[in-house]
């Protein structure tokens, strides 16, 4: 019974669009959970097409001018009350978070905060998270679930800070206990990609129920200049790089590994804030109504059959 109750519940999986005019437009994805076949349907659903080049996302996820985190949380959210440190070390103003309300009912938010100024840059160092800005968010992420609030991640970082003071002080060991504990927390998850998702500093808060993403961010194990000169020994092919990377929004929801992509204003979010986030409050209020029928324990079995079901495929 529980296995037809679990396959009932999350079977099928509705992906959900958003127009520019905030209209939602349904697509069905199959998936099927262990006790049916591996892999994951396609036949019916219709493949998302980027409007611009590969290599024109990264840029256009890359503006500076894009909003952050904390312009999302004070245009979708009130009453933001940040918390601060990891009660081990120290604060790390490169991942923020706290208590808000949230559609009329508290939740735990967090995210990456690259700053604008230069000033705000360095403190916030670029976005680039040390290890106690990821046991930060961890803190956090269990008062949610000691509260039985659900949490909203926001991610927009290049990857977790590579110097030798993060290393020292457990950068992977941080990061491994994030994808560890986030895995089985008994509270509902959506985690949305808004503007550059860079390797395991970007996996370190995405393992969720929902995975959204902006039309124009991207979500890769490695820069495309990274990737460039790994492949080739020449960084000036980066946007060949991004090409096979497969890093656009589009390209990650056809492959099942986001779930839902959040429409923006022509031109990018930057051209419109306020737009953007009536677009990714009204996803967000989707996928809640949603998980909130859930209970924590098919929430945990849910999040694990998604996760294991990424990076599958049928050989013919």
């Amino acid at each position: 019974m529980l296995k037809e109750n679990m396959l009932t519940s999350s079977g099928v999986m509705m992906n959900r669009e958003l127009d520019m005019a905030g209209t939602a437009t349904r697509i069905d994805s199959v998936t099927e959970t262990k006790a049916g076949s591996k892999g994951k349907s396609k036949k019916n659903r219709p493949e998302f097409i980027d409007k611009h080049t590969a290599w024109e996302i990264v840029q256009l996820a890359r503006n500076p001018y894009r909003p952050f985190t904390l312009d999302y949380i004070n245009l979708i959210m009130t009453d933001f009350v940040e918390l601060h440190g990891d009660r081990g070390f120290r604060d790390d103003g490169a991942i923020v978070g706290g208590f808000a309300n949230f559609n009329g009912e508290p939740v735990v938010v967090l995210g990456h905060q690259r700053g604008k100024t230069t000033e705000e840059k360095l403190r916030r160092n670029f976005g680039m998270s040390y290890p106690e800005g990821y046991r930060k968010a961890l803190r956090l992420m269990k008062l949610a679930e000691k509260f039985q609030k659900p949490v909203f991640t926001f991610i927009d970082t290049p990857g977790a800070f590579p110097g030798l003071e993060a290393e020292g002080r457990g950068s992977a060991e941080a990061i491994a206990n994030n994808l560890k504990e986030m895995s089985r927390l008994k509270t509902p998850i959506i985690s949305v990609i808004i503007g550059e998702g860079g390797s395991g500093g970007a996996l370190a808060i995405g393992v969720a129920d929902r995975i959204l993403m902006l039309e124009n961010a991207i979500y890769s194990v490695i820069s495309p200049e990274g990737c460039a000169a790994i492949l080739w020994n020449d960084e000036s092919k980066a946007a060949e790089a991004a090409k096979r990377l497969k890093i656009s929004a589009g390209n990650l929801l056809n492959m099942g590994i986001v779930d839902e992509i959040v429409p923006e204003p022509e031109g990018g979010a930057h051209i419109d804030y306020e737009r953007t986030a009536a677009n990714l409050k009204r996803a967000f209020i989707n996928n809640l109504t949603e998980l909130k029928e859930l209970s924590p324990y098919l929430l945990v079995e849910q999040r694990y059959e998604k996760f294991r079901r990424i990076g599958e495929y049928l050989e013919e």
